[in-house]
């Protein structure tokens, strides 16, 4: 069973953005047919942003290297009512201002552990 990722990103400089796979048939008067492309048409990735002490920041860095890119992990994105799976494999390496450190990291929707 896949691991949790239980940190909650920053509101400010995060974002997320879904794509939606469709098949198209364009026709010559301008009519398109329209479908979704597979059962799991729709698609999510986040950039998100971490802030905390070395700690946490530590933890967060731990479990993301400890997962490699490859492994799936459950988060719940805002608004969602259920966790799902991602990957994560772009990462920041960790700023520091004073005691605080930032890093930043993608997560990619995944629909397999």
């Amino acid at each position: 069973m896949a691991d949790t990722f239980t940190w909650s990103p920053t509101v400010s400089n995060s974002s997320g953005s879904t794509t939606m796979k469709v098949r198209k048939a364009q026709f010559g008067d301008g009519y398109a047919q329209r479908v979704a492309d597979g059962l799991n048409s729709a698609a999510s990735s986040f950039s998100l942003q971490f802030v905390g002490d070395v700690a946490k920041i530590s933890a967060i860095l731990a479990f993301l290297r400890a997962h490699a890119g490859a492994s799936a992990f459950y988060w719940t994105p805002l608004l969602w009512s259920a966790p799902a799976l991602f990957t994560c494999e772009s990462f920041s390496e960790p700023t520091r201002d004073g005691d605080v450190y930032t890093i930043t990291a993608t997560f990619d929707q995944t629909f397999a552990p």
